[in-house]
């Protein structure tokens, strides 16, 4: 019988990279219905809206450029990137 040393780890470090993609995904979503002026009467558009505001409520008016599509291209951006860049630095972290 052998042993694999990190197998465990390997499918926790799955699950978090997966975790991470889906909330940075839900977050680009919304900066892609916003940028194409998706119908906000719309279940599924208000949805992703107010998802990806919980998710980047941290982060939502952190810039105050005049442009609205600015603000929200850089305060949403910014929490997917760092949820991507932490997710992923976690997994690997695991995966060692």
């Amino acid at each position: 019988m052998s042993y694999r040393r990190g197998n465990g780890s390997g499918t926790a470090a799955r699950v978090i990279v997966a975790v991470a993609d889906v909330m940075a995904f839900i977050i680009g979503l919304w900066i892609l219905m916003y940028l194409l002026d998706a119908n906000r009467g719309n279940e599924l558009v208000e949805f992703v809206r107010h998802s990806a505001r919980w998710l980047a409520g941290w982060s939502y008016d952190l810039f105050t450029f005049d442009a609205a599509w600015a603000r929200v291209v850089c305060g949403y951006g910014l929490a997917a990137v760092v949820y991507l860049f932490i997710g992923h630095a976690v997994a690997g972290r695991i995966r060692r």
